[in-house]
């Protein structure tokens, strides 16, 4: 395996460094949830980086937000334990601050916000609103020590990352959208760089049930599990961590034990993607034994 693979996967009780003052923030950043419940027992496990929209989506993050209340009522000490991201998706330069506000309120003992992210930003748009979101880092609004984006232009969030104006970007990785290993890793500056997570990664994951429809049923063919995909996603060592949606407390131990399995082999990984296009109609599988 090549050096651009990683030979062990992070664990949920890994630590990275996020921002000039260096917040200590898992490799999982925990966002939309099924169950309240499910944030404390990311917590228990390890994870200490929670995500939330501000605006886009609200009803969908209700379950978050109830849960980070549910851990936060546990005592003070908590809040300085964990590192929770607000983002907000308007364009618009004027939008990109009250909803933080909004966020803050919603939630009993969150206080503030330790990262700010422009949400689903594309190249077209993201320089009208970035520079609010360098002066916030700098007005330190919202309580904020970190500020970044998710992107939905994976050129854009190349460029972002290598000129190093943002703290941490977010982009979509998976079997089914691998064309970061094209245009964006290839493309990252060395360390020191801003932290680079995937998200989306099990999106069009192709359960045992649908392999079979489309004839993959045979012993030499692997029927991954869906916790593969995280696997898969971080494979390869560009990837800093993942945004994650776990619905429930039982994925987050599903999860912990999948990396316990260790990186995809190349032929593991490409054969994902193979999957992923046969689902689509558009390649052939070959056997993965």
């Amino acid at each position: 395996m090549s050096t651009a693979y990683r030979t062990e996967l992070p664990r949920l009780t890994s630590r990275l460094s996020l921002g000039p003052e260096q917040l200590r923030v898992s490799p999982f950043c925990l966002g939309m949830t099924k169950s309240p419940e499910t944030i404390s027992a990311a917590f228990d496990a390890g994870i200490n980086f929670f995500f939330i929209s501000a605006d886009m989506h609200w009803p969908l993050y209700e379950h978050t937000r109830q849960g980070l209340a549910e851990l936060l009522a546990r005592g003070s000490s908590v809040r300085d334990s964990i590192v929770v991201a607000g983002v907000c998706y308007p364009t618009q330069p004027e939008f990109c601050t009250v909803p933080f506000h909004e966020l803050i309120a919603a939630v009993p003992g969150l206080n503030r916000l330790d990262l700010l992210l422009a949400g689903g930003a594309y190249g077209i748009e993201f320089a009208r609103r970035w520079p609010v979101y360098q002066q916030h880092r700098q007005s330190r609004f919202a309580g904020n020590k970190a500020v970044g984006a998710t992107f939905h232009d994976r050129s854009a969030a190349a460029h972002a990352v290598s000129e190093r104006e943002l703290d941490i970007a977010f982009i979509r990785y998976n079997p089914d959208h691998a064309g970061a290993q094209e245009d964006v890793f290839p493309r990252l500056p060395r360390h020191p760089r801003p932290l680079l997570f995937g998200f989306n990664s099990t999106f069009r994951y192709v359960p045992p049930q649908r392999m079979s429809e489309l004839g993959l049923v045979t012993p030499e063919y692997w029927h991954p599990q869906i916790t593969d995909h995280y696997r898969f996603a971080l494979t390869r060592c560009y990837l800093d961590g993942l945004l994650i949606g776990l619905k429930t407390p039982r994925e987050v131990a599903d999860l912990s034990a999948a990396l316990e399995q260790g990186p995809l082999t190349e032929e593991e990984e490409s054969y994902l993607i193979d999957v992923s296009g046969v689902a689509r109609g558009e390649s052939r599988v070959v056997p993965d034994g």
